[in-house]
């Protein structure tokens, strides 16, 4: 089950309008494009090295208050306590930052870039046309083999490093189910195994790394490396037992419809991070928005 928000609202319009062509270049909109940039100590819960580094992991706490502005940032509602944010926007003050990384797909906007410098990467059909997540205008990220998940591994590890030089504590990678969209061509062990040299790279850079989605993967994620999950509608389609099972409770839940909420709430809310937010997840004040807690 996938329910994302559309993409051209993953990010704050004015960052996104300085970002532009020339940042795509690089390899998309960061704080930081060094791959070995030092990463700030910020950390309380058990540390994991990397190689060259010493960084500690600090985890989110279970059940605390959550806000999920990827669609754009605002001041966190009274009561929040963790808030997750697209990768090009600023940290908030004071509460526990979780940075938006769609790791496994192409950003519409950034598919030209992608064609240019690195189309060896782009999942292709038997005829080389891009395999296309038509939900959301996605080219999904060729992750079949271990040479292009290492090269995956250095673009994306640099928008991970990112966030960590911004003060992000922790990162969410987006669509580690995209093999259900690729028309057999890629398999979940492809993406499992994309997923832990994620999980190592956000490690070494001093974060946390949520599972996104996936609750058929969840028993799996610890071994891969994650460290919490963040699931989109698990308590509309009654999945957030896995993920709560396998990350002891550390689980955003983003529910669209009050149904979705009201299910959550019933079973989870007492246990896990429960919000309502609308399905463009636009900020406060804007025309849509909508945000409900148990």
């Amino acid at each position: 089950m996938v329910h994302r928000v559309p993409p051209a609202l993953r990010r704050a319009p004015a960052v996104a309008a300085l970002c532009g062509a020339l940042v795509l270049a690089v390899g998309g909109c960061t704080a930081s494009d060094g791959e070995d940039g030092a990463a700030p100590d910020r950390a309380t819960a058990p540390s994991t090295t990397g190689p060259g580094r010493e960084a500690k992991v600090e985890l989110p706490e279970p059940g605390i208050g959550f806000d999920y502005q990827i669609g754009g940032a605002y001041p966190p509602p009274r009561g929040v306590a963790a808030v997750s944010r697209d990768r090009t926007a600023k940290p908030a003050p004071d509460v526990y930052n979780i940075c938006y990384v769609n790791a496994f797909q192409a950003q519409p906007d950034a598919a030209d870039w992608w064609q240019e410098h690195a189309p060896d990467l782009l999942l292709r059909d038997d005829d080389g046309t891009p395999v296309v997540d038509r939900d959301w205008d996605e080219i999904l990220l060729d992750t079949s083999t271990a040479d292009k998940r290492e090269q995956l591994a250095g673009i994306v590890g640099k928008w991970i490093d990112g966030c960590a030089d911004a003060g992000y504590r922790a990162v969410e990678a987006d669509n580690l189910d995209s093999d259900e969209r690729s028309d057999g061509l890629l398999t979940a062990d492809d993406n499992v195994a994309f997923g832990e040299l994620l999980a190592a790279r956000a490690h070494a850079a001093g974060l946390a790394i949520g599972q996104k989605n996936a609750a058929a993967l969840a028993g799996r994620g610890r071994d891969v490396g994650f460290d919490f999950a963040v699931a989109e509608e698990c308590g509309q389609y009654d999945e957030c037992g896995a993920y709560a099972d396998a990350y002891d409770d550390r689980v955003f839940v983003i529910e669209y419809r009050a149904d979705g909420l009201a299910a959550a709430c019933e079973e989870w809310g007492d246990r896990l991070s429960v919000v309502l937010r609308d399905l463009d997840v636009v900020p406060q004040g804007e025309a849509g928005y909508r945000r409900r807690t148990c």
